[in-house]
């Protein structure tokens, strides 16, 4: 049996929505990021595959699990456990994003917003808890990243419904949502979607706006300045997208962002963050200035 990183799809870090260990975090804390990135980008391929069935996936993704806990031979694995035991950090984050992986392998739907949160909680949550613990934050700030990183998901699965319809017969799209609004999963096969369909994917854009709000005490939460001009540009970015998806049809129109789109949204974001932590650095000045 090849090695699973031989299977790769070719995405890598440069190449997601929202940035992965980029030079606003320091960089004593990025070498163990990307370790922990490059694990869960070949699990995730794995998961996504188009060629292996079932079955496959999951005995890959058993091989990885072993690998990361210092058991078997796969590179990323290993590599991700060394990291992780250098550095004292647990292999559960990693272990939690396997479970969701080994779900894609088998559950092609899901039936209510709830259903798609407990997918959510293993497939994207496990990822921000991570970033903070890397970071030594308290997990009073669990909360918030759930709620952001949970978007985050959400986002990536509401502009791709067709494609990982077409590709992989999976649906994140609730199918009593799709219900809700009259029409069917065979709906994201069309060339254009319907008014119905579109209700439909509003209705939860609407959802994951509310989910993105929950995040916004995150970044005065973090004390790792760096950290919080990160979820800065990443809340800016996430709710650039979620604009877009209001108004725009996933299934004939883009609905990502362009190169320049991204660098000025992120520009943006960072700089609201830092005219922030100012401001709250200088409150307590003020507040205890005589009249």
């Amino acid at each position: 049996m090849i090695q699973s990183g031989e299977l790769r799809s070719g995405k890598g870090a440069h190449d997601e929505n929202f940035p992965v260990a980029s030079r606003l975090i320091k960089r004593r804390h990025r070498p163990v990021i990307l370790a922990f990135y490059e694990f869960v980008r070949v699990a995730d391929d794995i998961a996504d595959h188009p060629a292996l069935a079932g079955a496959e996936k999951i005995a890959r993704l058993d091989r990885l699990e072993a690998s990361l806990l210092g058991n078997g031979d796969e590179p990323e694995g290993l590599r991700l456990h060394a990291v992780l035991n250098s550095r004292g950090l647990s292999t559960r984050h990693a272990q939690d994003l396997l479970s969701a992986f080994r779900q894609d392998a088998t559950k092609l739907r899901y039936a209510n917003w709830e259903d798609l949160i407990d997918y959510c909680s293993r497939s994207a949550m496990p990822v921000g808890r991570f970033v903070l613990d890397v970071h030594g934050e308290a997990r009073d700030t669990w909360p918030a990243s759930d709620a952001l990183c949970a978007a985050l998901q959400i986002i990536n699965h509401l502009q791709d419904c067709a494609k990982d319809y077409h590709e992989l017969d999976r649906v994140y799209i609730p199918l009593d949502a799709l219900a809700a609004s009259g029409v069917s999963v065979e709906a994201l096969d069309d060339a254009r979607a319907s008014p119905a369909l579109l209700n439909c994917l509003r209705g939860l854009v609407g959802r994951t706006s509310a989910l993105l709000g929950e995040s916004h005490g995150l970044e005065a939460k973090v004390s790792d300045t760096r950290l919080a001009l990160e979820i800065s540009v990443i809340q800016s970015l996430a709710s650039q997208l979620l604009t877009i998806l209001m108004v725009r049809d996933p299934l004939s129109e883009r609905v990502h962002l362009t190169k320049a789109e991204a660098l000025t949204t992120a520009a943006n974001g960072s700089a609201r963050a830092i005219l922030r932590r100012l401001l709250r650095t200088m409150a307590p000045a003020h507040r205890y200035q005589t009249p």
